[in-house]
């Protein structure tokens, strides 16, 4: 039997990674902040289901994770779904500190953490995945912790990558990029570009797991998006009136928004 270890999968994307893999006859530890959404899933799916309290901003995380991948009775597949931003030209302190310390330090701990155990427990072999985002192609205005936060998560995977080769390991990384996913977390008053819905977008998630793709940009609208970004050089990109979102009633766009949280809000 296969194991998965899903964090952040009380709502959005991990939440329904962890529904398509307990169905699919997986073994799945779910990890995340909301007791009574885990508890109710284990309820679904007894059999299949293992649960632990997991804030990634904490320093017992590696050691809760450790613990859920023990209940759980190994790993296959890691995957981290976790993280916070916010929409703030007003550039409030504490939520480009919390954005960083959600998806810079607890991202490096909970990956360092699969990483170990797939190198000490596994002889190297293990897949470990991560949902990111387009927006960390470039730094975007107003969403500077966010987009930033996200670009040292894909050049960190690129760098583990890297050391896994040199140390002789066969573990895979898979890299899983969306632009902005309709859930109920999503502000229903805000028009984001090019949203995409939970339940299209899923498909291509489970493909790139099971295919172990290295990089996937979630959708073709968004692809061709990352391609012209990259082209566009920095002193160009910088000259840019990028909009994040606008009101939809056409109001003034309001500062400080929460934008994105993998474990509260979509990716």
């Amino acid at each position: 039997m296969k194991h998965i270890v899903i964090m952040g999968a009380t709502s959005g994307i991990g939440l329904r990674v962890a529904e398509i893999y307990a169905t699919a006859g997986w073994r799945v530890g779910v990890a995340g902040r909301k007791d009574d959404v885990m508890k109710e899933l284990q309820k679904r799916f007894p059999k299949r289901i293992e649960w632990e309290h997991i804030d990634v901003t904490h320093k017992d995380s590696v050691m809760r994770l450790e613990r859920l991948i023990k209940n759980l009775g190994g790993m296959d597949i890691y995957l981290h779904v976790s993280g916070i931003g916010y929409e703030s030209t007003g550039l409030n302190t504490s939520e480009e500190v919390a954005t960083a310390e959600t998806n810079v330090v607890g991202f490096t701990r909970m990956i360092d953490t699969a990483f170990r155990y797939f190198r000490d427990k596994c002889a190297g072999v293990g897949h470990i995945a991560a949902i990111t985002s387009i927006a960390g192609t470039k730094g975007i205005g107003e969403l500077a912790s966010y987009s930033s936060s996200k670009k040292y998560q894909q050049t960190y995977l690129t760098a583990l990558e890297q050391l896994a080769n040199m140390e002789g390991m066969q573990m895979s990384f898979t890299d899983i990029r969306p632009g902005w996913i309709r859930t109920p977390l999503l502000k229903a008053d805000r028009e984001y570009p090019m949203t995409m819905e939970l339940e299209e977008i899923m498909p291509a998630i489970i493909k790139a797991l099971i295919r172990k793709s290295r990089v996937v940009v979630i959708d073709c609208r968004w692809r061709a998006a990352y391609y012209l970004w990259r082209l566009i050089p920095d002193c160009f990109w910088v000259k840019m009136p990028l909009r994040v979102s606008t009101s939809a009633n056409k109001e003034e766009i309001a500062e400080n928004t929460v934008v994105e949280q993998s474990e509260e809000t979509p990716a």
